[in-house]
């Protein structure tokens, strides 16, 4: 979820106080993109671009400095927010586009691939309130059914054939208990829900890729929602619900909580099972949400940088360890429109260096550890 910019950060925004101490990174004419790097390999590289009120953090694509870095380093775009319900479907009958057609018709312009998310996030806080309260009718199943296909058609025709990949379903597992997570959809549908949505994408696009997305991660504490992930994607293939990959948001780095506490306690050999029983179903990896959360390390921002690289370079090493690696996007490109400039603060209340580039659009070591990285990929078929 992302937040509104506080006033603080905004302050800071306006006096360059986000990158303060920061020394910029030269890029000259010559130097390969980032999408020029993974395209090389095989592989694309993008990013989530919000299409928010100018000045918040979900306002990404309404500054031009953004919008040329986008144009430099990127072959493919996802929305942050304006395909999910809550922006998408303002209420039962209406379906608002226009944020989302900005950025699709950007993308087609400038010759990028675009991803769909999401089809359904399936967890009832992020539901807009007339689906939470829908009155589903003395045939609730059947209601429940129409308005997920309804929507999941109505969306895929739009943008069949420029939006080529669909995180079909967000989320729908609950970390604590590795099981579906009960929305006001599920309590009529059941498991349900993930063969009707699945079967209603691949109807309304048979060409695109189908995805199923969370944030199961490396680090320790993610084990049961791995297991539950697992059974899910398992289940799937079993059904034979269409599936083609697993998008693996790739949030590293601090955990994503008030409480925590560390940095680095990756997992690699249990994640690398975890990986090898995906892959072993026949299905694609996807990281698609990538970012370092650095709110447990030290202020020093020359050591909180390299940290960040440094961490990010032994995941990507991992991923790309796997061909079925293809497509890596990360959740903004720069700290200026992180999300999570405005959640889990860090302790000492200063801003985070999440992404590849700083506040004022320079490049960062973690832009050069996602360079080196895809310079170190094996060739993908």
């Amino acid at each position: 979820m992302t937040r509104d910019i506080n006033r603080r950060q905004a302050l800071l925004l306006a006096a360059g106080g986000l990158a303060a101490c920061s020394a910029p990174t030269a890029m000259g004419d010559d130097t390969p993109s980032l999408h020029a790097l993974a395209q090389s390999k095989g592989m694309r590289f993008g990013t989530a671009v919000g299409m928010g009120r100018p000045g918040t953090l979900t306002g990404a694509f309404n500054d031009p400095g953004y919008r040329a870095l986008i144009e430099r380093e990127c072959g493919i775009l996802v929305h942050e927010n304006a395909l999910k319900w809550y922006v998408l479907r303002p209420d039962a009958e209406t379906f608002y586009y226009d944020p989302a057609d900005r950025l699709v018709e950007f993308a087609g312009v400038h010759g990028m691939a675009m991803r769909g998310h999401t089809l359904l996030w399936n967890r009832e806080e992020f539901s807009p309130a007339w689906v939470n309260n829908h009155d589903f009718g003395s045939r609730p199943g059947t209601e429940a059914e129409r308005l997920v296909v309804e929507h999941i058609r109505a969306v895929v025709a739009r943008y069949r054939g420029r939006i080529t990949s669909w995180d079909v379903v967000n989320e729908t597992i609950d970390p604590s208990t590795g099981r579906l997570r009960e929305t006001s959809l599920t309590r009529h549908l059941g498991e349900n829900i993930i063969d009707i949505a699945y079967h209603a994408t691949r109807e309304a696009d048979p060409d695109g890729e189908i995805v199923y997305n969370d944030y199961m991660s490396w680090e320790a504490g993610h084990e049961t929602h791995q297991e539950g992930v697992q059974r899910l994607l398992e289940g799937m293939v079993e059904r034979g619900v269409p599936i083609d990959a697993l998008g693996v948001q790739s949030h590293i780095g601090s955990g994503n909580y008030d409480a925590s506490v560390g940095f680095d306690t990756a997992r690699e050999e249990n994640w690398r099972g975890f990986l090898d029983q995906v892959t072993g179903l026949g299905l694609d990896l996807a990281i698609t949400e990538f970012d370092v959360h650095d709110k447990n390390l030290p202020y020093d921002i020359e050591s909180r940088d390299q940290a960040v690289a440094d961490l990010a370079r032994r995941y990507l090493d991992l991923m790309f360890s796997y061909p079925q690696t293809r497509d890596v996007l990360v959740w903004g490109l720069s700290d200026r429109y992180s999300w999570l400039q405005n959640i889990w603060p860090r302790a000492d209340g200063e801003a985070k260096r999440t992404t590849p580039f700083d506040a004022e659009f320079r490049a960062k070591p973690l832009r050069a550890a996602i360079a080196a990285a895809f310079e170190a990929a094996a060739p993908r078929g």
